[in-house]
């Protein structure tokens, strides 16, 4: 049994069928309709995404309660009491319950009863964003759902602020000359930028920042970061910090029990939801990662803003020794920082404007390969001489992330007869996303191209 539609709950449920799993699989999922991609929601604000367009596909041999969603956990008895008032048994129970938005604790923004006000949201749900209203919208936080929010209202023709308490708008993954092209293109767009500012009071259709400048409101975006859905998990007595505690393969303290996604705190893991679901549904068939898949945890992290490519490789943090590599192109908006390990490998890396250097460079961290000498060539997207062929992605390797297309999805597709990278995006739906892995999909296009008789 799985507690949670969202994607990950949903890809838990498809890859469980795809490893073999022959037993029922039932899933619960709280909101009325079926699974979308959540990560796709402020396309919605803009219209250049519609509901139909974020669906995920369905899911066959699985038992999908729709509005219903887990109440209870009876450990001893291995059973779920549901909302819909009746208990359901299970052998393996994965709770992938999400997390939910952290609304700030600002004056105002909640009715004396603990309600929002009317006008104010944060954005994690269809529901959500048929909150969104009116032609004056602002934003309060610059992390990447705050920025492509505000980006996607402005697209959409509103009158955008976005109020963020750092010196540039993802402050924590940028260094300063990303950020500064990054602040330079939303201003391009027509975002009003509150920087280094916090709001310090909220009325209906007015917010007060710290410095006393009040902004009028329609609609008021609160995009402040989530917090994991762990109640369920510590009503039923598992193990919970921030969030519920799991190894890589998703294990609770009850060996019943296996957590994914945003609910969970894995110590030192930096696997991806969708790389957690495929770790759960292999462990739970008996079938063991392929070699790399279990210890790649390589965060790659790519901006949703159509006419920007941003992308950061790693967490940023460069080590002792690391050979530093800087591209500045200022007046193209174009701009790339790669720390590169005494081995020629990279460690991580920001670049902004760089739509082909990211994906080989992607490709090149994916597969933790050496960097080939001429990094310039590299970072303009030119061909370089390479000291040995580049090892190919695997077919869990994840391509397109705002869809979450593997490379495996690719080949499929490719076998089926989709064989240009039109015809792929038209069988995947790679690339309708952001679209920052056309260059990736191209390239798939070319190897699968090279390797058919």
């Amino acid at each position: 049994m799985i507690v949670g539609g969202g994607p990950v709950g949903h890809r838990v449920a498809e890859r469980l069928r795809h490893h073999g799993h022959e037993g029922p699989v039932t899933l619960l999922d709280a909101e009325p309709g079926p699974a979308y991609h959540r990560v796709l929601l402020p396309s919605l604000l803009d219209g250049s995404l519609t509901p139909a367009d974020l669906r995920l596909p369905d899911l066959p041999d699985v038992t999908l309660r729709h509005g219903v969603s887990a109440a209870g956990v009876d450990r001893r008895l291995r059973q779920v009491r549901t909302t819909a008032h009746d208990r359901l048994p299970y052998d393996t129970l994965v709770l992938a319950t999400g997390a939910r938005p952290h609304l700030p604790p600002v004056p105002g923004l909640r009715h004396a009863s603990g309600w929002l006000i009317d006008g104010v949201t944060g954005l994690r749900s269809l529901t959500d964003c048929t909150r969104v209203r009116g032609d004056e919208a602002v934003v309060l936080g610059g992390g990447p759902l705050g920025v492509e929010t505000a980006a996607a209202l402005r697209r959409g023709g509103r009158r955008v602020t976005l109020v963020h308490p750092g010196p540039y708008p993802l402050d924590d993954r940028l260094d300063a000359e990303a950020g500064e092209l990054l602040t330079r293109h939303l201003a391009g767009l027509g975002v009003e930028l509150e920087l280094g500012r916090v709001a310090a009071e909220v009325q209906p259709g007015k917010v007060v920042l710290d410095d006393e400048w009040p902004l009028a409101w329609d609609t008021l975006l609160c995009c402040t970061g989530v917090r994991p859905r762990t109640g369920l998990a510590e009503a039923a007595g598992l193990a919970v910090r921030t969030g519920v505690l799991t190894d890589d393969e998703g294990r609770t303290n009850d060996p019943a029990i296996r957590a994914v996604g945003d609910c969970t705190e894995s110590a030192g893991s930096l696997l991806t939801g969708w790389e957690q679901a495929e770790a759960v549904a292999r462990s739970l068939t008996g079938n063991p990662a392929p070699q790399g898949l279990s210890g790649r945890r390589r965060p790659v992290f790519r901006l949703r803003v159509p006419g920007l490519t941003l992308g950061v490789l790693g967490d940023g943090k460069s080590g002792a020794g690391d050979e530093i590599v800087t591209y500045r192109d200022p007046a193209r908006g174009r701009y790339a920082r790669l720390s590169l390990d005494t081995t020629g490998r990279l460690r991580t890396a920001v670049l902004a404007g760089l739509p082909q250097a990211l994906a080989t460079l992607t490709q090149l961290y994916a597969t933790d390969t050496p960097l080939p000498e001429s990094r310039l060539a590299l970072l303009l997207g030119r061909p370089a001489p390479r000291t040995g062929p580049l090892p190919e992605l695997p077919p869990e390797a994840v391509v397109c992330r705002c869809n979450n297309v593997t490379k495996g999805a690719l080949a499929e597709a490719w076998e089926e007869g989709a064989r240009t990278p039109e015809a792929l995006t038209e069988a995947t739906r790679a690339t309708t996303g952001c679209g920052s892995c056309t260059e990736e999909v191209r390239e798939m296009c070319t190897q699968f191209a090279g390797s058919t008789p």
